[in-house]
């Protein structure tokens, strides 16, 4: 349960993520979130909005394996394992601060679901 519930709020901060990307990018709060100047915003928004729609994509699997129940664990796991991943190549390539939004709450819930 403490698992689902940890996958769960790595759906959250996905979806969240994606409205940041996919509607916000170039309104106050993206800017603000971004630390992004309206002419970068603007120019960039479409790129942004394909970022946000790969970052729905990855909640949609973590809750395709949510609902799948204990028979979902492989799903829970490669979609927490893509999250890691693209957490840590944004860190390394972005900022170190993406690590700890972003992979660090999902290498909690696969720890937590693979020695549950």
């Amino acid at each position: 349960m403490i698992a689902n519930i940890l996958t769960a709020m790595v759906v959250l901060l996905h979806i969240y993520f994606m409205f940041l990307e996919m509607i916000a990018w170039d309104k106050p709060l993206g800017l603000k979130t971004f630390r992004l100047g309206q002419e970068f915003a603007t120019a960039s928004k479409a790129l942004a909005m394909n970022q946000g729609l790969y970052n729905g994509f990855l909640a949609a699997g973590l809750i395709w394996g949510l609902w799948l129940g204990e028979t979902g664990f492989a799903i829970k796991a490669f979609f927490l394992g893509c999250v890691i991943i693209a957490g840590i190549f944004g860190a390394l390539t972005v900022s170190r601060k993406i690590f700890f939004v972003q992979a660090a709450p999902a290498i909690l819930a696969l720890l937590v679901l693979t020695y549950t």
